[in-house]
């Protein structure tokens, strides 16, 4: 055989190895098995309209990716409608064993779920880790009768009805905190009087008016007015005093009342994940949290940290699953 055989057949065969070795390389995604996640530009879904708390999650998140320099950067879609049902549906229908999509979301997602009655449920994804939590605050009119958690507590237990509340959304964190404070009290959640309004601005100019008698919202919607003297804040609904407005608010559980509740929010992917790529997106989340950059974001929001990842952020989820289940029942919220 010729010489000049002989080098064609060896170029072949290198070109051959080659190619086997790069497509033993490649995952069924087209990614190489043997890089670092992620591999591709992550897509990052905030289920709601731009500007709330699940928008602002989703782009801190995407801004700490970026100065981090981590991956390959991310970008962030909205898909608003029924409290994030509507995204949680496309993340499990549309996206199945893509490790590249991640969706945020939180407690107000666990209360659209009963509330909406979804075809699609919280179960169905694959938990990555918790990011967030803030307090609510409990608040009335600075002159009213009640002035104190124990006076509010007591009036509730007497007549619920008789108490009538301002708050976010049906079914949501200030729906939940005001059904969960009946129940620890002794009384039907259910007979509660609960005014749902789209923001904490509608909720603050009903608690201002005095056409409501308390008022339940995160921290940041009542500060101002508690340091300018016309609310007062009863009670926060985590588990640390806090300051609030300047004034230091106790925790309602350090009242002598046994309810701990924080609006919390974390990060999940869709369904079919091998167990390879969910440690791999449980690290690279947990790296994130970790950076400088994630920790800047948290400061500027004001927010604590929810630091549970892998399987105790999928025993955290199923719990508070069964927790809202339970209250949105019992406040007759669903079906």
């Amino acid at each position: 055989m010729s010489s000049h055989v002989n080098r064609a057949l060896c170029a072949c065969a290198v070109v051959a190895v080659s190619v086997l070795v790069a497509a033993c390389g490649q995952t069924a995604g087209g990614g190489d098995s043997a890089g670092t996640y992620p591999q591709a530009r992550l897509s990052i879904m905030a289920p709601a309209d731009p500007g709330g708390g699940w928008d602002e999650t989703a782009r801190a998140l995407q801004q700490s990716i970026r100065e981090a320099k981590l991956g390959k950067g991310a970008e962030v879609y909205n898909v608003p409608g029924a409290g994030g049902t509507l995204g949680l549906s496309q993340l499990v229908s549309k996206q199945r064993g893509k490790d590249d999509q991640l969706m945020v979301m939180g407690l107000v997602m666990l209360g659209a779920v009963e509330t909406n009655q979804a075809s699609v449920g919280l179960d169905q994804v694959t938990p990555i880790a918790g990011l967030t939590q803030e307090d609510e605050v409990i608040v009335v009119p600075a002159d009213s009768d009640y002035t104190t958690l124990g006076d509010l507590a007591a009036g509730l237990k007497k007549d619920p009805a008789s108490v009538s509340w301002a708050g976010g959304s049906a079914g949501g964190t200030d729906q939940l905190l005001v059904g969960q404070l009946a129940k620890a009290v002794g009384t039907d959640p259910a007979k509660t009087k609960y005014v749902a309004h789209d923001g904490g601005g509608e909720a603050l100019t009903a608690l201002l008016s005095g056409s409501v008698d308390a008022g339940v919202s995160g921290v940041s919607e009542f500060a101002d007015q508690v340091q300018a003297g016309k609310l007062r804040a009863l009670a926060v609904s985590g588990d640390k005093a806090l300051d609030v407005g300047g004034k230091t608010v106790k925790p309602i559980k350090d009242q002598g009342i046994d309810v701990v509740m924080t609006n919390w929010r974390g990060i999940v992917a869709p369904p079919g994940l091998s167990d390879k790529q969910h440690k791999d997106v449980v690290a690279f989340v947990e790296k994130l949290r970790a950076t400088p950059a994630w920790q800047a974001n948290m400061e500027r929001f004001g927010w604590a940290p929810l630091d549970k990842s892998g399987d105790a952020f999928d025993t955290f989820l199923q719990s508070e699953q069964q927790r809202v289940q339970q209250l949105a029942s019992e406040l007759g919220l669903a079906g």
